[in-house]
């Protein structure tokens, strides 16, 4: 993961649809939200959902919200460690940064143990300035979906997102950012669900 880029991320989820039968539904949160917009760049999908992703901008504002919340947790993740694994390295630090005030203590918990490295120095470098979306080239059918209480993302950026791929945002109320894990994901993957069925998808897409 350190080495990695966003075009190595691509290449993979390119090898698997490839495999495929049909071209399938693309569905990325966060991160995996601008795999889904590179992806869409220059492969075919019948459609995509965007889930608190990272807009199209990258993560500048992201960074600076972060490192004017926690200066020296900050400074020392990008000086010492080259990443950003630990600005949620407890339990409490995850759950200002990811979930809302809903979500159970053993459930942060949990989640917090499995979290792994993500914003390493390359894909930051991507995602500050050397390989950010180009919404201009993508003409897949997009849902975009964000949270309102989400510190990563704000509802402005989700918003913008949407009017860059020419459609509207949906915004949660009372979740954070890993809106798939937070108390009422449910809804969010039933309003997929119903999105996708409006959608003129091949079988088995």
């Amino acid at each position: 993961m350190r080495f990695c880029s966003i075009a190595d991320f691509v290449d993979d989820v390119a090898s698997v649809a490839e495999s495929l039968p049909h071209p399938p539904v693309v569905i990325g949160h966060s991160l995996g939200g601008v795999v889904v917009q590179k992806y869409l760049e220059s492969h075919d999908a019948p459609a995509a959902v965007l889930v608190a992703s990272v807009p199209p901008n990258g993560i500048t504002k992201f960074l600076l919200r972060c490192i004017k919340r926690h200066p020296w947790r900050m400074a020392r993740s990008l000086a010492v460690t080259k990443s950003l694994r630990g600005i949620a390295a407890t339990p409490e630090m995850a759950r200002e940064i990811f979930f809302s005030e809903l979500a159970s203590e053993p459930d942060v918990a949990r989640y917090t143990a499995q979290l792994c490295e993500e914003y390493a120095a390359k894909i930051a470098i991507d995602l500050l300035w050397l390989n950010l979306p180009k919404p201009e080239l993508v003409t897949t059918p997009l849902l975009v979906l964000g949270a309102e209480d989400d510190v990563c993302f704000t509802q402005a950026e989700v918003h913008a997102t949407a009017a860059a791929y020419h459609t509207e945002a949906e915004m949660y109320p009372k979740m954070s950012h890993d809106m798939m894990l937070d108390p009422g994901w449910v809804n969010v993957a039933e309003r997929i669900e119903a999105w996708l069925e409006t959608q003129a998808l091949e079988p088995n897409s």
